[in-house]
C-alpha cells in the first residue's frame, strides 16, 4: 500500500482500531438493546452504524488520497470516499425513520424495559466513544479525520444521555422515556446524514464548495497586478478536501516572462487564501466572446467590444 509519510499509517492505525471498537460495540448495543427490550439502546446501535461508516469513509479517504493517480483516473480515488458517503447517509436517513416510527408506536403501547441492562451498556459506550474521540483528537490535523471526531463527541454526548435515561426509568419506572430518548437520538441521526447528503451531493454535482465563494475569489484575482478581467471561473472539489479551479484571464499584450509573474502571483493567491492547488490558468489579450469558451477574439466575430477599451 502505497502510504505517504508516517502521519497517514498512524492515522490509519488509529480508523482501524476505532473501527474495529465501534462495530463491536454496534453488535453489543443492538443485541443488549433486544435483550433489555430498550429501542434507545437498538436506536444507538444505529447511530453508531452511522459512526462506523463516518470511520469507514474516513479510512477510506486517507488511503485512497495516498494512492497516486493513473492514466485511467488522473485525479486518483478521491471521489470512492464522497461515494460511499452519499450511499450510507442515504440508508441512516432510512434507519432514524423507522427508529422514529418504532418509538412513536411504542408511545402509544409501552413495553417493559431493563434500565440497568441499557446503563451498563451505554456506561461501556461513553468510555469507549471517549477514548476514540481522544485518539483522534491526537491525529486530527486533517479536516476529514475532525469531522469524525466531532461526531464521535455527539456520541459520546448521546450515549451518556442514554445512562441517565436508565436511571430515570430505574428511579420512576416510566417506560416511555425509553422510546422519547430513541425519538432524540433519531432525530441526531437524520440531521448528521441530511448534512452528509448535501454535502456529499455538491461535490458530485461538481458544486462550488461551500465554505469558497466566486465573487471573493474573483475580486481577489482582479487586485492581481497585470489582470484585466477574470472570466468563465469554475471552482469544484475533487474530494471532500481537495479542490480545483479553471479560469480565463486577460492580460495585455506582454512578453511570456512577464505574465508568468502574473500567473505565479495568481496561482499563490489561490493557494494562500483559498487552499486550492489543482488550477488551470487560461490567459488571453483580447476581448472574448464567452459563449464561445474563447475560442474566437471579439474582432473575429464582428461584434462590439466589451467594457474593457483597447489599450492598443
Amino acid at each position: 500500500m502505497h502510504v505517504h509519510g508516517a502521519p497517514t499509517g498512524k492515522t490509519q492505525r488509529v480508523l482501524q482500531f476505532s473501527l474495529l471498537a465501534t462495530l463491536a460495540y454496534v453488535i453489543l448495543t443492538f443485541v443488549a438493546g433486544l435483550r433489555a427490550h430498550s429501542l434507545a439502546l437498538i436506536s444507538e446501535a444505529g447511530h453508531n452504524v452511522s459512526d462506523a461508516l463516518a470511520l469507514l469513509l474516513s479510512f477510506v479517504a486517507v488511503y485512497f488520497q495516498s494512492r497516486p493517480p493513473t492514466d485511467a483516473k488522473t485525479f486518483g480515488y478521491q471521489r470512492a470516499g464522497v461515494l460511499a458517503g452519499f450511499v450510507n447517509a442515504l440508508s441512516l436517513i432510512v434507519i432514524s425513520v423507522f427508529i422514529a416510527i418504532e418509538a412513536v408506536h411504542r408511545l402509544s403501547e409501552p413495553v417493559h424495559v431493563q434500565p440497568r441492562v441499557m446503563m451498563i451498556v451505554a456506561a461501556a459506550g461513553v468510555l469507549m466513544n471517549g477514548v476514540i474521540a481522544a485518539l483522534l483528537w491526537r491525529v486530527s490535523s486533517d479536516v476529514n479525520i475532525r469531522s469524525t471526531f466531532i461526531h464521535m463527541l455527539g456520541d459520546t454526548l448521546s450515549t451518556a444521555a442514554v445512562i441517565v435515561g436508565g436511571a430515570a426509568i430505574l428511579w420512576t419506572g416510566h417506560a416511555w422515556i425509553d422510546p422519547v430518548l430513541s425519538l432524540a437520538i433519531a432525530a441526531l441521526i437524520l440531521w448528521s446524514s441530511i448534512s452528509i447528503v448535501r454535502e456529499t451531493l455538491n461535490i458530485l454535482l461538481e458544486g462550488t464548495p461551500r465554505n469558497l465563494s466566486l465573487p471573493d475569489i474573483r475580486a481577489s484575482l482582479q487586485l492581481i497586478e497585470g489582470v484585466e478581467d477574470v472570466h468563465d471561473l469554475h471552482v469544484w472539489s475533487l474530494g471532500s478536501q481537495t479542490h480545483a479551479l479553471a479560469t480565463h484571464v486577460t492580460i495585455a499584450d506582454i512578453p511570456l516572462s512577464e505574465s508568468s509573474r502574473i500567473l505565479e502571483e495568481i496561482k499563490t493567491t489561490l493557494h494562500d487564501r483559498f487552499h486550492i492547488v489543482h488550477t488551470t490558468i487560461q490567459f488571453e489579450n483580447v476581448d472574448c466572446e464567452v459563449a464561445h469558451g474563447c475560442v474566437m477574439s471579439v474582432e473575429d466575430l464582428h461584434l462590439h467590444a466589451h467594457h474593457h477599451g483597447h489599450s492598443h
